[in-house]
């Protein structure tokens, strides 16, 4: 599988919700389409649990996270979602502030004419 976006919901969510109705809150709150490929996370209103769902081409998947201790260190959004990159959320599911951290410029999409 190959991860081209994902995307976190500004919006807390119920993350009792499973597979349909985590696809719900993609089409009604993000406002986009679950089979797209695309990855989509939610947290829940104490941000110390996670769900992330994906359309892997023949079904759905869930990947889920809960912190024993503390919470996720999720910056203030602007919009109702937030476009990061997959090392950004490795860097969130670790415990760290992406906002707070050093960035390096990203030329990957530099076109030269």
């Amino acid at each position: 599988m190959v991860i081209r976006k994902v995307y976190i919901s500004k919006e807390r969510a119920d993350l009792r919700k499973s597979y349909e109705g985590l696809g719900l809150l993609v089409q009604e709150s993000l406002e986009m389409d679950p089979l797209s490929g695309f990855v989509f996370v939610f947290f829940n209103k104490n941000a110390n649990k996670v769900k992330a769902l994906y359309w892997d081409r023949n079904g759905f998947c869930i990947w889920q996270k809960r912190l024993e201790k503390g919470t996720f260190r999720i910056s203030t959004l602007s919009a109702d979602h937030w476009r990061i990159n997959l090392q950004d959320l490795q860097i969130i599911l670790a415990g760290f502030d992406i906002s707070k951290l050093p960035r390096r410029a990203d030329y990957s999409n530099f076109v030269i004419n």
